[in-house]
């Protein structure tokens, strides 16, 4: 990836210590002044590379988020609220926290002549009428969270039309990869890793025939660095593989790929889960130049050990 993406340009990554935003930050510290404002809520300084700049500070407080911005060239928006289970349980915060700082970071871009490259999701469409999903899909969010993000999506799409603001939305599918850490709120592969790791059973919501498009993050990063420069603004793009795993098969690989004893074992659907999921990603191909790289397969078998 280093003959694509920005150059010589005042980058500031919000979300820059998490899981894809510090992937990020590593692919433009050899060629950028790269900022990362982050409140280490879920990322970590060991995240973030030694030549880019930490700011400590959330981006719901409007003046850090403005002393941030001060003089940069391209904004990749990462930062957010991204539980799905934390936007039921809290909507009024999960929009505070989501929204708000969104349409600050593009009222600065209008102002300042800046680029803003934000990370929305395949949550947008809600249950899915039709597979692949491409980015002409109804939007039926089933989420505060999927309701926010396309939210944030279309402010971007009308600052670039009313303002003429240089945006790009990045749709992201299921994002794995290191540093993605298993918790309550995580990636189903990080969470599949840490029982199979353990030995422990394996947990599997439904009957595990719902399928999902697993996009590795350096793939997520191509597909930023792509948008940092492209001519094609103004546009969302659907970013993951085109292609689907069910998440028993899933589950089986990796206890495979670990060499585990852990059981697959199949606990009760998760309350509004979609059945299906995978990304067209034609339009990203054809506009973007982004072409997956990692295989499921491969990508798993760099990501997981074998257990003792």
């Amino acid at each position: 990836m280093n003959n694509i993406g920005p150059t010589d340009q005042n980058i500031l990554i919000t979300g820059g210590a998490g899981f894809i935003g510090s992937h990020l930050a590593d692919a433009l510290v050899p060629d950028n002044d790269v900022t990362i404002l982050d409140n280490l809520s879920t990322g970590s300084r060991e995240n973030v590379p030694s030549k880019a700049e930490l700011l400590e500070g959330d981006i719901t407080d409007s003046e850090t988020l403005a002393t941030s911005m001060s003089g940069m060239d391209i904004i990749y928006h990462q930062a957010a609220q991204v539980s799905v289970q934390k936007s039921v349980k809290e909507p009024v915060e999960s929009f505070g926290t989501n929204i708000a700082p969104t349409v600050q970071i593009l009222d600065h871009a209008r102002n300042h002549d800046c680029r803003v490259v934000l990370a929305s999701s395949c949550a947008i469409y809600g249950d899915p009428e039709y597979i692949p999903i491409d980015e002409a899909h109804p939007t039926t969010p089933s989420s505060p969270y999927g309701l926010e993000k396309i939210t944030k999506d279309r402010y971007a799409r009308l600052y670039h039309e009313l303002y003429g603001v240089d945006t790009v939305a990045l749709r992201y599918f299921n994002v794995y990869g290191p540093r993605q850490t298993a918790g309550d709120y995580s990636g189903v592969i990080s969470i599949f890793n840490e029982q199979a790791q353990d030995n422990r059973d394996i947990t599997v919501e439904g009957d595990g025939q719902q399928t999902r498009d697993f996009v590795h993050v350096h793939d997520i990063v191509q597909a930023n660095l792509r948008a940092g420069e492209t001519d094609a603004v103004g546009e969302a793009f659907n970013i993951g593989t085109g292609s689907s795993v069910t998440i028993k098969n899933l589950a089986e690989t990796i206890r495979d790929v670990a060499d585990s004893s852990s059981d697959v074992v199949h606990v009760d659907p998760r309350e509004g889960d979609i059945s299906h999921s995978e990304a067209d990603i034609e339009k990203a191909r054809t506009l973007l130049g982004y072409e997956p790289t990692i295989e499921l397969d491969e990508g798993l078998q760099s990501l997981i050990s074998p257990t003792a």
